[in-house]
């Protein structure tokens, strides 16, 4: 994978590097993993990176003071679209993607059909952040750029709880502690510190969440009002669905988070019986068989309706090879 790399680097002047809308910890992380590694070892390309704003628990890492938010007018050698499972989900850095000379993805999204000149697309990989170190080598890796894609690997592995952590994910990962990195800190200050908002909002959608499907879906939805009211961020409101997942005798967790008047985001987690990437594509979205997400438009009760009609069948069927 290396060579790839090498081969699409050559004779570039100008790279710009960007991840989908809302960057989570995988997102910054590759991206700016990749960011750190090009500007050291290929000095001579003017590279940039762009995502929307960084969430504060990312900023420890090095580079993301060096992110930008808005796009410019330029016509990129390469563009690099990093853990993104379609253009659309570039956001405002889309343009600056479609119009570059040539392309590269590197996703780990089921849901990625390729949509770039080059593609490194692996499903079964934990995190875009764990293809990265792959790419790079551990021969690429100072700590710096080690920290980034721990951070990375350790968010969408649940700091290396989810099924998605496998043996290649775990000697990666021993190559990045290779560098020397606190990864306690990194992990205890990414992960599990929370701001009172943060603990606040969780609380509040722990509270108004309900069971449906013979208590087998947990459903949740935090309303712009309710975020006005707590002066939260979309991003204080990261690993919501997942505590709801961890519910006992659930087997999948539904998350709605309002955009605007009639539009959500929804977050899909599932422990296995239910493939939520299949639902979550069925609507425009994607993801994994276990988490995925997608815009969807209507009412709570419509978008919920809907995605019920999805999951339930899933879950009988089961139920019915069990009986």
């Amino acid at each position: 994978m290396k060579k790839l790399l090498q081969e699409i680097l050559k004779e570039k002047k100008t790279v710009g590097i960007a991840g989908h809308v809302r960057p989570d910890g995988d997102c910054v992380g590759s991206c700016v993993g990749l960011y750190l590694y090009l500007t050291r070892e290929y000095p001579e390309i003017k590279t940039d990176v762009y995502l929307e704003e960084v969430p504060a628990q990312f900023l420890v890492l090095k580079g993301t003071d060096q992110v930008k938010n808005q796009a410019v007018d330029q016509v990129y050698d390469l563009f690099i679209s990093l853990d993104c499972g379609s253009p659309d989900r570039l956001g405002f850095a889309e343009e600056m993607f479609r119009n570059a000379k040539t392309t590269l993805c590197v996703d780990h999204h089921i849901s990625n059909l390729g949509y770039a000149r080059e593609n490194y697309v692996v499903p079964d990989a934990s995190s875009t952040s764990e293809l990265i170190c792959r790419m790079i080598g551990s021969e690429g890796l100072d700590r710096e750029i080690a920290e980034a894609l721990y951070v990375g690997i350790a968010h969408d592995t649940g700091v290396f709880l989810y099924s998605c952590t496998s043996p290649e994910t775990m000697e990666v990962a021993a190559d990045l502690l290779r560098t020397g990195l606190d990864a306690n800190a990194l992990i205890d200050h990414t992960y599990y510190s929370k701001t009172y908002i943060q603990q606040q909002i969780l609380g509040r959608a722990l509270l108004e969440s309900m069971f449906l499907l013979d208590k087998k879906c947990i459903v949740s939805v935090i309303t712009k009002k309710v975020m006005d009211f707590y002066g939260a961020k979309a991003s204080d409101l990261e690993g919501i669905v997942s505590q709801l997942r961890n519910t006992t005798g659930v087997e999948v967790a539904i998350f709605l988070h309002e955009l605007d008047s009639g539009e959500f985001k929804v977050s899909l987690r599932s422990n296995g019986l239910v493939d939520v990437s299949s639902v979550a594509q069925y609507f425009g979205g994607g993801g994994h068989v276990r988490a995925a997400g997608v815009t969807m438009q209507g009412s709570v009760h419509d978008v919920i309706n809907n995605l019920l009609r999805k999951i339930a069948p899933q879950i009988t069927e089961e139920d019915g090879e069990k009986a």
